[in-house]
């Protein structure tokens, strides 16, 4: 999908390495950090964390970034649930 919308694949590929990769943005880190404390953590999101947000986005921006994680965190865990394999619309391979 993000090929799709202009992402280039080498960007994709290097999500596991946005924090110290100048092809990510402030903006960028500071939504990829949010996502990983939501999904990975497992507790609240920690304040340095939220604070960082807050001055990368509005308090919309961050309920429809919330949204676009829990929405997607669901789906993945839908998915391994019934077994539902990709379908083959990502030609990128996983790092």
């Amino acid at each position: 999908m993000g090929v799709k919308v202009g992402i280039p694949e080498e960007k994709l590929a290097a999500l596991p390495t946005f924090e110290g990769n100048p092809h990510f943005s402030e903006r960028e880190k500071a939504a990829l950090q949010y996502a990983t404390e939501i999904t990975r953590v497992g507790g609240p999101v920690s304040d340095v964390c939220f604070d960082r947000l807050k001055e990368n986005f509005s308090e919309p921006e961050i309920l429809e970034l919330t949204f676009i994680v829990g929405y997607q965190t669901f789906a993945s865990k839908f998915a391994k649930a019934f077994e539902i394999r990709p379908q083959g619309f990502s030609t990128v391979r996983a790092a």
